[in-house]
């Protein structure tokens, strides 16, 4: 099993910037990937961000040169910097992990933090 707890979410205004956290424990040693998604009212569940086991990151068109993820692996923690936030931005995000174990695949999610851009 994986915990997964997000922290950093808010009310920012168009052109501001978020850091979301999301601090895991638990099997964290079969990790091959940290996401983060974004569910936006009435809208289907969107992958934002990766970053893989080796270090490899990967975004959406829509945040790319804005959004960066990270990771500090001595606080097991992974990181969402969001800078030049837009209106179309506001949603829950969600932190995800990745876990394969005997090559079956297990997703864990966090409870999700709400971000809302507006003026």
């Amino acid at each position: 099993q994986v915990q997964l707890v997000e922290s950093g979410g808010g009310l920012v205004q168009p052109g501001g910037s978020l850091r979301l956290s999301c601090a895991a424990s638990g099997s964290i040693f079969s990790i091959a990937a940290m996401n983060w998604y974004r569910q936006a009212l009435g809208k289907q569940r969107e992958l934002v961000a990766t970053i893989a086991s080796g270090g490899r990151t990967n975004y959406a068109d829509s945040v790319k040169g804005r959004f960066t993820v990270s990771r500090d692996n001595a606080k097991n923690t992974v990181y969402l910097q969001m800078n030049s936030l837009k209106p179309e931005d506001t949603a829950v995000y969600y932190c995800n992990a990745h876990r394969v174990v005997v090559g079956v695949g297990v997703d864990y999610w966090g409870q999700g933090t709400q971000v809302t851009v507006s003026s």
